[in-house]
This record gives C-alpha cells, structure tokens and sequence, in this order.
C-alpha cells in the first residue's frame, strides 16, 4: 500500500521536478528538486513524513554517511533495514542528473545542518 501511495504522488511531481530544475539557477537547484521531488516522503526536516520513510537526520544514518554512498543511494535507489518504504531511483525521477543529485545533497546537508 505505501508503494502505491509513494508512486501516486510522485508521478505528480516528476514533471514538475523535470521542469522546474531546468529553470532554476545554480544556487536554488537542490532546494527545487528536494521541495518537488524529495518533500513528499522526507518532509521539510529530513525527518520522514511518511510513515515508513527513514529520519535522515538520525545521528550515525542518512545524511552522516558518505557523499559517495548517499549518491549512489539516490541514483540507484535504496531500501533500508529500518524502513518498510524503499526510494526509487532519482526519487522517482529519471531525468534527474548527477549535478541535480548532487546539489540535492548540498541542499540537505546545509538546510538540515547535518555535516
């Protein structure tokens, strides 16, 4: 059930994503993709606003991993032992570039002041 619910609202951001990220400039990037495409499951403070979907701000987890892990996690998608709710690949967005994924990233490392 949380699949079908996951993949019903992202199908109405991934256009918006796609688009939105093309217009937007370099400094604003991460924080359009993240508010159109990531905001759905992972909320405005990485904590998880659905249930099922991990706290990326858990000390030890999420955002304390690896730039190198956290990127391959979102480009290729991932399943945690400690979620029922697995991410699909670019947050269901395909058009999404490794530059987009990595100002992501940027973004939530900063606006979640994780290091």
């Amino acid at each position: 059930m949380y699949k079908t619910l996951l993949l019903a609202c992202l199908s109405g951001v991934v256009a918006g994503a796609s688009i939105l990220s093309a217009y937007a400039s370099d400094a604003d990037t991460g924080k359009t993709i993240y508010f159109r495409t990531c905001l759905v499951c992972h909320g405005s403070d990485g904590t998880g606003d659905m249930p099922g979907v991990s706290d990326l701000t858990k000390k030890g987890a999420g955002l304390y991993q690896d730039d190198s892990i956290l990127l391959s996690r979102m480009q290729n998608g991932y399943q945690s032992t400690d979620s029922s709710m697995a991410m699909p690949p670019r947050g269901g967005d395909p058009a999404l570039t490794e530059s987009d994924l990595k100002e992501v990233l940027k973004f939530m490392r900063k606006k979640f002041q994780v290091p």
